[in-house]
């Protein structure tokens, strides 16, 4: 290697360097909000599925009778239908984000009523994820000023 091609490289390593540099510098002024969304969406996301475990597990008790798992059975496949769509708006930053969001979290509240009632171990796992997605739904709707 000659000494233009290591200047270039040095050169190349520098500028990208200053680049990385750069965007740490962005998001922090920008009040890690990258971080939020990345969070949020993905707390949706988790929300989902496990609403989704929720949904299957209060089915298998209302076929065994126990009609008092009906509503949180139905609340769960709604309310994962909500997270993932907020995940989904999130994900793409939507304008419509903060509007989902807002919704999201409410339905999560909810549900964690529904499924709080029904003092069920796997449940309490379900409760643990909506309560996840909620806080990190209102912190969206709060780092977007609300709108």
């Amino acid at each position: 290697m000659d000494r233009r091609e290591l200047l270039g490289v040095l050169g190349a390593t520098a500028a990208g360097l200053a680049t990385v540099a750069g965007a740490g510098e962005a998001r922090a002024a920008q009040g890690g909000k990258e971080d939020i969304h990345e969070r949020c969406a993905e707390d949706c996301t988790d929300c989902e599925k496990k609403c989704n475990q929720g949904f299957h597990h209060c089915y298998k008790q209302v076929q065994a009778g126990k009609q008092d798992y009906a509503k949180a059975m139905h609340l769960c496949v709604d309310c994962g239908d909500i997270c993932s769509t907020a995940g989904k708006l999130v994900a793409r930053m939507s304008p419509l984000m903060t509007h989902t969001c807002r919704a999201c979290a409410e339905c999560c509240d909810d549900c964690i009523a529904a499924c709080e009632k029904l003092d069920d171990a796997e449940m309490k796992e379900v409760v643990e994820s909506l309560r996840k997605c909620a806080k990190s739904c209102r912190e969206m709707v709060q780092a977007m000023g609300g709108r």
